[in-house]
């Protein structure tokens, strides 16, 4: 049987795809994929092994994609779902996906695989399955909590940072807020009994400074300190730093760089996250010569999809980033939580690879008592609209039927709030059926409103340019912040940005300027990106991500060409405002206002949203300081809540964007002049005249756009007296020539969420 099976093993991670595959490729003396008995196959990238007698390791969305047309997965003979621990939302539909395939085929083998497995609770969901438990070897790791840690390296924190253990503590930012408060509860409780405890066994100093330490806070300071102990007290090894984001990162690294001890060749300070250029994080894996020490400052990235070899000494931040959307207030947060009880076992585990090893955790014993033992599951904590799209492509039966089923259901709220989402979008009708746009948003693999932006891409023949912007909203934008050049970067960024007001334009220029320094030649090309502090992997990236796309729409009849350069669909590719009418179309209704308030020594921006009232434009967008705005309405992708609200990605668009490409319109009459309104808050005022014209043009755009979504082909520009071209000719005439055509914006019809 063994020449016959085909064994297919899921990664969470890209990263982790390759790594794992060539790990065992190099071990059975063979080259990866090429036909041999091991490969990989993730998004745009494979190398792949021979049909039989073979392992393949994917990542989990590329079994989601075999399903669409290969139901219980008749070619694969075993499926072994790895790091299940992480409960990422494709995971936990596959195991659902998975269970169901077992009723019609008993000869699956199934084997649900991780280091830190809640066994139990899988094994019961799987029917009582066997449970194995493997031993692997690793070197004995001592740990310390912050007590220990204070008494050994005798820290004294600032006076200023005065003990605040019980201001917000474990309710940050957390969904499960009930269970957080009694924790919460729990800990104010136990504390002085805990304290009273420590005192026969610590100094009085490390009772004192374990009372002032701000629980809201990662003491970087005590990093700082705990890594000089480590350098100056202890063998040599490598550190590893756990943080839970880029600004906890960048300020260590700055604070160690500036102490005249790290600033000596003797140490190799290495920033791991994804803002990071890739060329500098190649040095994680490379050992360092005797007598250089290597320190990594690291998120949870470095817990399971890496393994950096030569490290001895973890330090444990307790902390970790986590998003969480919030059903009632349809938004995002964003906080750093608590790491779980399983995260500190992973970042134990980096210690002690290849030597006995030291684990420095940040929080003392209680705190550590009360950690989750699993990290909330993922598909407890976002927005679920492009899972709804998928359960119907896939045809798993009803939506709130399949999502009950999972392992951990989401709430019903969660659920009816994404189908009504959906509704609106007109993805889905009053059936909870796929509309023939829902299909073709449930093919394109991106989220509904990108994927209609896609759509609309296409259709006004502006494809290449929103090709990429949908590229860029779906992975990442090609940006990267080398540490101690941040401020020349935003000046580079938006120096890419021209006049556009637009993040999104200024990725579309971003790339267009590395296309053509790649086709000068491959110096230019790393000039190019070297200048601009851009990483050249992702803007590949975001160049096969562009080409997939065109597939689609070239397979669903929307383009005729596979190329996104295709002339017939890019027309209008060179015209600003009919892309920003199309990222409107995609994006809507995520709109802010525009408020000018003159101060007394400079103008200033104030951005409301109906729901949030004042928000604020992330300090990343080339917007941020921008007080010469054209319109007063902004488009923008995320809305996150994290210190404040930041709208992240967000254009400049005018109001004929939001008239043909918002909501639904209606007009009142008022002597010669009328009110236009879109959706019964975004008001406008225009001549009668054209009032009434972009009524009717609407109505006809409506109409257009249910033909071309029901019988998809590419508008024939050439043939002027169609229906297809008049009307579109007449609403970009009307979205070119639009300056003076609708007179200002009124205030809003409904008040609320928009006071200054």
């Amino acid at each position: 049987m063994g020449s016959a099976c085909r064994i297919v093993c899921t990664q969470p991670r890209r990263i982790s795809a390759i790594s794992v595959a060539e790990r065992v490729a190099a071990e059975r003396a063979e080259s990866c994929g090429n036909g041999n008995s091991t490969g990989y196959q993730i998004r745009l990238q494979s190398r792949l092994p021979r049909k039989q007698g073979s392992i393949l390791y994917c990542t989990t969305g590329i079994i989601l994609q075999w399903l669409q047309s290969d139901s219980l997965l008749s070619s694969v003979s075993h499926i072994v779902l790895d790091e299940i621990h992480e409960r990422n939302l494709q995971s936990d539909v596959l195991m659902t996906v998975v269970k169901d395939v077992l009723n019609y085929r008993s000869d699956l083998k199934v084997i649900l695989m991780s280091a830190t497995l809640n066994a139990e609770k899988f094994s019961e969901y799987f029917g009582n399955c066997p449970m194995i438990h493997i031993p692997g070897f690793t070197f004995p790791v001592v740990e310390y909590l912050l007590e220990d840690i204070i008494e050994k390296i005798r820290y004294v924190p600032e006076q200023k940072e005065h003990r605040s253990q019980f201001k917000r503590g474990f309710l940050q930012g957390h969904v499960n807020r009930r269970e957080k408060e009694e924790k919460e509860a729990i800990y104010k409780e136990r504390w002085p009994d805990y304290i009273r405890e420590l005192r026969g066994r610590y100094s009085p100093s490390t009772i004192s400074a374990l009372e002032m330490m701000d629980d809201d806070k990662v003491d970087l300071n005590l990093i700082a300190a705990l890594i000089r102990h480590i350098v100056l007290k202890e063998e040599d090894g490598a550190i590893l730093v756990f943080l839970p984001g880029w600004d906890n990162i960048s300020s260590l690294h700055d604070l160690l760089m500036s102490q005249v001890m790290f600033k000596s060749d003797k140490f190799i300070i290495i920033p791991l996250h994804s803002l990071m250029p890739t060329v500098n994080q190649t040095q994680v894996f490379k050992r360092t010569p005797p007598g250089v020490r290597k320190i990594v400052i690291a998120t949870n990235i470095a817990e399971t999809s890496i393994t950096i070899d030569d490290v001895v000494y973890v330090i444990d931040g307790g902390k970790i980033k986590e998003t969480h959307f919030d059903t009632q207030n349809n938004i995002s947060t964003m906080a750093a939580e608590w790491v779980s009880k399983a995260n500190a076992k992973q970042r134990k585990g980096r210690a002690g690879r290849v030597q006995p090893g030291h684990c420095y955790h940040l929080y003392n014993g209680l705190r550590a008592s009360l950690l989750d033992d699993y990290q909330l599951p993922e598909i407890l904590r976002t927005p679920l609209e492009e899972l709804c799209l998928q359960i119907k492509i896939l045809r798993l039966g009803g939506i709130a039927h399949f999502l009950s089923r999972l392992m951990d259901p989401p709430s019903s709220e969660a659920v009816l709030l994404s189908v009504k989402h959906l509704m609106e979008l007109n993805a889905l009708d009053k059936q909870e059926e796929l509309t023939p746009l829902g299909v073709h948003l449930a093919r394109l693999p991106v989220e509904p409103h990108i994927g209609k932006m896609i759509l609309f891409g296409a259709l006004f023949c502006c494809l290449d340019p929103v090709l990429t912007i949908a590229a860029s909203l779906s992975f990442k934008d090609p940006f990267v912040i080398p540490l101690g050049k941040e401020k020349i970067a935003d000046a580079r960024r938006k120096e890419l940005a021209k006049e556009t007001r637009s993040d999104h334009l200024t990725v579309v220029n971003a790339f267009e300027g590395w296309e053509e320094a790649r086709r000068r030649g491959f110096r230019y090309e790393k000039d190019y990106c070297w200048e601009y502090f851009l990483s050249s992997n992702t803007l590949q990236m975001l160049h096969d991500m562009k080409g997939q796309f065109a597939e689609h729409l070239l397979g669903a009849g929307f383009v005729s060409s596979r190329s996104p350069k295709d002339p017939k669909s890019n027309i209008n590719s060179d015209n600003e405002k009919i892309i920003k009418a199309v990222i409107c179309a995609g994006l809507y209704p995520k709109v802010a206002k525009i408020r000018l308030n003159l101060g007394k020594k400079r103008k200033m921006v104030k951005v409301h949203t109906k729901s949030d009232g004042l928000v604020a434009i992330h300090p990343k967008s080339v917007n941020v300081e921008q007080t010469d705005f054209r319109y007063n309405w902004l488009m923008y992708h995320l809305k996150m809540r994290t210190s404040s609200i930041y709208l992240y990605d967000c254009t400049e668009v005018s109001p004929y964007c939001l008239l043909f490409f918002g909501g639904d319109i209606s007009i009142q009459k008022d002597n010669d002049q009328e009110t236009i309104a879109v959706d019964e808050w975004i008001v406008f005022q225009s001549p009668a005249r054209i009032a009434n014209l972009v009524k009717e043009l609407r109505k006809e755009l409506d109409m257009l756009l249910q033909e071309k979504i029901e019988n998809p082909h590419p508008v024939d520009w050439k043939d002027k007296a169609s229906r297809d071209c008049a009307v579109l000719s007449a609403i970009l005439d009307l979205i070119k020539t639009q300056e003076k055509a609708v007179s200002r914006s009124l205030p809003p019809r409904h008040q609320d969420g928009w006071s200054s």
